[in-house]
């Protein structure tokens, strides 16, 4: 008896021939799967059709849906810094440029969260 392979939700950062960013979401077992199929031109109206060959950058998965989407929009909203820095997995940077100039830092407040497992 074969043992059960557990889907998880993948947010993951690609970067397209040329030079942009594209933050998508995939359930799966396997996120590289979904770069294949932006590469094959799975997607003829998604924004990385016209920029291939796209490379993954970064990926992290979790169990459940719901913090898979709400990371994915808040990444998709970041800067290119602010991915960049996601990316290289700076985190001293990453803070560095989530600072509000208009609000005090609250980590409590942070909106998505860890990576599981």
């Amino acid at each position: 008896m074969g043992r059960a392979v557990e889907t998880a939700f993948f947010v993951y950062i690609l970067k397209c021939a040329d030079g942009s960013y594209y933050v998508g979401s995939h359930r799966g077992v396997d996120v590289e799967d979904r770069v294949h199929e932006h590469n094959a031109g799975a997607f003829p109206k998604a924004y990385t059709y016209s920029r291939r060959p796209v490379e993954l950058m970064w990926s992290q998965s979790w169990t459940e849906a719901d913090p898979a989407i709400e990371a994915e929009i808040q990444i998709k909203r970041w800067s290119r810094a602010k991915k960049e820095a996601l990316i290289r997995g700076d985190i001293g940077e990453l803070k560095r440029l989530s600072k509000s100039r208009t609000a005090p830092a609250d980590p409590a407040k942070r909106r998505w969260p860890k990576q599981e497992g």
